[in-house]
């Protein structure tokens, strides 16, 4: 590994700690997720529609555009925008949900994922906002033309007519393990000088609705340029801002929009929208609240920018703008640094920036993931259980997620799937070995993987069957390493190993009903594409024996084979194990 301050930082941060204490770990949709649907039919795409995300105050995430917060999501940081002419602030990212898409499910926005160090020591993101008011009901309207027709997307609309548009680059760079920096940069794209509107957020994610244990935190006001943040989870922060209008409200829902019925606060999650869109007295006078905002609004010429900085620091800062560039420029040049280290030094210079943005976009998609089948199923203790009528994941309440998890797309799936994960790990292992090995015994352990012996897909249906590809992903991320290193990481390899044993022995059980190795059902296909849904038989079909799937069962094994020979330079115990998955691997074929 080459030595750089980087690799270093990374060095000291296993297991998401110290320098990875704080990423981009807040997800771009958190509505329309199973884990927020309290539904009573399971309509998980519009029990909280993305009209009714500004008034609900989640139970298990957050979401926002360009979000940053700590491992346990405790805190957050995001921006919000409004050109003056939005009915709404834009604070997260729009999109169809899979019944209002002609293909399913798809944002209908412009943003990148631009770059980031693998401890998220500096992040660069940018948003292309409109000018005009952004088109939600065109883009609504114009993809209910069948699946035949291709998607509308915001390019076919008017919106960004005549370059009409805001260039929005949100930045972060750490001055320390928990010293973050924030800097938006807005350039008008369009002919005429135009107004924006920048809001930094800060707020608590909602932690004590749900759980007695923990007390209310705060956020308040200690100055003109500075909030104070405060709770029995991660104690005192200091939020610094340059000028612009503190506003305060709660992160908790706004009953009456939501339910018909009286709301539990004055000043609700809604509140600082509704206080800029419409006016309201909607915001705490009092300064105080567990969700706040900056209010910026300036005037930006065309071809020029405006700048907005935004400091949360654990310990109290004399002057927190003294050495705030100077950190932006150290952390860029140390990205730089690393990411000459990772690309081969042969690499042509369009091909090192390819790999520098592939990267880093796979390093913006991390997202934290919190759901407790039990307890969503059926409530906290002092709570009355949900209404269900479809208990979905039933037969999955020993599952508990509550870790940082990469996400096959934060806003199309900003949820785990077992078989990307495996493929992920096997990029992640180039930039983060620690993370990568993470990725693959997370879903291992005994608060994910079914005491059966399942691997858990995804939570539309954790039951689902994935393709079988972990046991490639694990031999694959330990040899990297081991190439990468010089040094086997036998604890990792034997600790995957004995969970793999069990999620084998699972599909010879249940996949294999007749004991002839021909494996059968579940989503195993590619992306399962077929003429028909093989976990939906047509009339008269009952079981249905799958090429592809018994070729992965066949992988599987020989994978299990390259394993216990490895294990058995270091314990001979393994030397059975490999001839047993040998026979498995010549049954099969």
């Amino acid at each position: 590994m080459v030595d750089n301050v980087e690799n270093r930082r990374l060095s000291q941060s296993a297991n998401n700690r110290n320098w990875k204490k704080w990423g981009p770990y807040i997800s771009e949709r958190q509505w329309g997720t199973v884990r927020e649907d309290y539904s009573p039919e399971g309509n998980a795409w519009t029990f909280v529609n993305h009209d009714l995300a500004r008034s609900y105050a989640y139970r298990w995430g957050e979401e926002g555009i360009a979000g940053f917060c700590d491992v346990d999501q405790v805190l957050c940081l995001a921006p919000a925008f409004w050109n003056g002419k939005d009915p709404i602030l834009k604070e997260r990212l729009f999109g169809l949900t899979n019944g209002e898409g002609n293909h399913g499910e798809d944002v209908k926005e412009l943003y990148f994922h631009l770059d980031s160090s693998p401890t998220h020591s500096y992040c660069k993101f940018l948003y292309k906002y409109p000018q005009e008011a952004f088109p939600y009901l065109d883009l609504l309207e114009k993809n209910r033309t069948g699946r035949l027709n291709p998607e509308y997307e915001i390019l076919d609309t008017a919106a960004f007519k005549d370059n009409r548009y805001f260039d929005c680059y949100i930045e972060y760079a750490k001055a320390g393990i928990n010293d973050i920096l924030m800097k938006i940069t807005v350039y008008n794209r369009g002919p005429e000088a135009a107004v924006i509107h920048v809001l930094p957020h800060f707020w608590y994610r909602n932690f004590w609705k749900h759980n007695a244990r923990f007390n209310k935190p705060a956020i308040s006001s200690v100055s003109k340029d500075c909030l104070h943040a405060n709770s029995s989870r991660n104690g005192s922060f200091f939020f610094y801002h340059e000028n612009g209008e503190q506003l305060f409200c709660e992160n908790e829902t706004n009953n009456e929009r939501m339910y018909h019925r009286s709301n539990d606060t004055a000043f609700v999650k809604d509140g600082i929208n509704n206080y800029i869109i419409h006016h309201e007295h909607s915001i705490n006078p009092k300064k105080q609240g567990t969700k706040s905002a900056i209010w910026y609004k300036e005037t930006v010429e065309p071809g020029k920018s405006k700048t907005f900085k935004v400091r949360l620091s654990k310990i109290q800062l004399k002057k927190p703008w003294t050495d705030f560039d100077d950190i932006f420029s150290m952390r860029i040049a140390e990205t730089d640094e690393y990411y000459d280290g990772l690309a081969p030094k042969t690499l042509s210079a369009y091909h090192k920036a390819l790999l520098r943005s592939t990267v880093s976009g796979a390093l913006w998609t991390k997202q934290f993931y919190y759901l407790d089948v039990f307890k969503w199923l059926f409530g906290e203790p002092h709570e009355t259980p949900p209404h269900r009528i479809h208990k979905r994941n039933y037969d999955w309440q020993h599952l508990t997620c509550r870790n940082i998890i990469s996400m096959p797309d934060k806003w199309e799936y900003p949820w785990f799937a077992a078989w990307d994960l495996a493929f992920h790990a096997a990029t992640f292992v180039h930039v983060d070995p620690d993370f990568a090995k993470q990725q693959l015994l997370v879903v291992l352990r005994e608060y994910y993987m079914h005491p059966n012996g399942q691997i858990p897909a995804y939570e539309w249906n954790f039951s689902d069957v994935n393709p079988p590809v972990h046991a490639w992903g694990v031999w694959y991320v330990y040899e990297a390493d081991k190439k990468k290193t010089g040094v086997s990481d036998w604890d990792f390899l034997e600790r995957a190993f004995q969970k793999l044993l069990m999620n084998f022995t699972w599909w010879v059980n249940q996949k294999d009903s007749n004991g002839e190795d021909i494996f059968e059902g579940g989503f195993l296909g590619l992306d399962n594409i077929g003429v028909f849904d093989r976990n939906q038989m047509p009339p008269g079909i009952k079981k249905l024996q799958q090429a592809d799937a018994t070729s992965w069962m066949a992988m599987y094994a020989i994978k299990m084979v390259r394993m216990s020979l490895a294990l058995a330079e270091h314990n001979m115990a393994y030397e059975e194990s490999a001839e047993n998955f040998f026979r498995h691997f010549l049954n099969i074929g």
